[in-house]
């Protein structure tokens, strides 16, 4: 599979991945990563933890990517063709205000991303999703009938979800992530937040 550090693309099989999570009992994932500022503020916040963002646009993650930090990896792929690389190892997935095609599948329940997410998964494996009110007016819906589609599809393929709750603009300050920043301070400061975890 293609990781990134700065602008130089690597590629990394199996066994390099393996070796890299040596030692970290949970790993993360964000998927629609962005530009990677997330990942890299979990991975400093929290060095136990292995955190992986995944993109398909190489060009955003440049900045955040060339830290050097032996717990952050950036991969280049599709949400929808997740590498079978990642299989069996995730232990938290987050997906923090998708847009374009990410979203699109999370409201069609597209079988592609659901079935990679269930691949990844561990028995336990906890996700978490942000999602915002823009967003989803782009895509013809509404912030509060979109986040029940989304709800209704995860827990058609097994998730066990919460009730989605309301994120006010305080929390989307604190958020460490750059779109919450821009939302916090926006015009349309909505978002809503939804949790659960797989259940085989």
């Amino acid at each position: 599979m293609e990781t990134i550090r700065g602008g130089r693309s690597l590629e990394l099989e199996l066994n390099g991945l393996k070796e890299r999570l040596v030692g970290y009992n949970q790993i993360g994932l964000d998927l629609g990563t962005g530009d990677g500022r997330y990942v890299r503020a979990l991975a400093e916040k929290y060095p136990e933890q292995f955190v992986i963002g995944l993109d398909t646009c190489r060009e955003n993650l440049c900045e955040h990517s060339q830290t050097k930090l032996q717990n952050m990896l950036f991969i280049i792929a599709s949400a929808q063709e997740l590498p079978n690389e990642l299989n069996g190892l995730i232990s938290h997935i987050s997906i923090n205000f998708p847009w374009g095609s990410l979203l699109e599948s999370l409201l069609t329940g597209d079988s592609k991303l659901m079935r990679g997410l269930e691949s990844i998964s561990q028995a336990t494996t906890t996700i978490h999703l942000h999602l915002n009110g823009g967003a989803m007016a782009e895509n013809g819906t509404t912030l509060e009938a979109g986040a029940e589609k989304i709800y209704s599809n995860l827990r058609g393929v097994g998730w066990q979800i919460e009730s989605p709750t309301i994120m006010d603009r305080n929390a989307l300050r604190s958020f460490p992530s750059t779109w919450a920043k821009r939302l916090a301070f926006g015009r349309d400061p909505r978002a809503i937040q939804i949790k659960g975890h797989f259940a085989q």
